[in-house]
């Protein structure tokens, strides 16, 4: 993807988050493990995932990555199916999902050293996550 966007978003736990800090590198999140790849949302589609997958979930952090870094990750994988995929079409890929829509997802493990910032996410009155809406892209 040519005007693929400089940098993607992770929404994630404290706790999730931490982890990352301490070990350095990120599987991914029980649903990531599950799919195979790790979910990531562009700068247009964060609010509506915090809205859709987050409502309710206190204590999130707002992670920006640098995608170009994601990109060009060595072919580090989550498992065999995400091997044979990653080996295919690169590491990082922007797939078709909710509404037709692309979505940057990677097929390999999330290292520290792709975060460029972090964000603490406040829940709004209704507990949908009050994500900030001057994002880079």
């Amino acid at each position: 993807m040519t005007d693929r966007p400089r940098i993607i978003y992770k929404l994630v736990t404290r706790g999730e988050w931490e982890a990352v800090r301490s070990g350095g590198i990120f599987a991914g999140s029980d649903v990531d493990r599950r799919d195979g790849f790790i979910h990531f949302s562009t700068a247009a589609q964060v609010a509506e995932t915090a809205r859709r997958h987050f409502t309710g979930v206190p204590n999130l952090v707002l992670v920006a990555l640098d995608a170009d870094m994601l990109a060009a990750l060595p072919s580090l994988v989550l498992d065999t199916a995400s091997a044979r995929n990653a080996a295919e079409t690169g590491q990082l890929r922007f797939e078709a999902s909710r509404g037709g829509e692309s979505f940057p997802h990677l097929y390999a493990p999330l290292p520290f050293a792709a975060v460029i910032g972090e964000t603490d996410v406040a829940l709004g009155p209704d507990g949908a996550p009050l994500v900030p809406k001057d994002l880079a892209s």
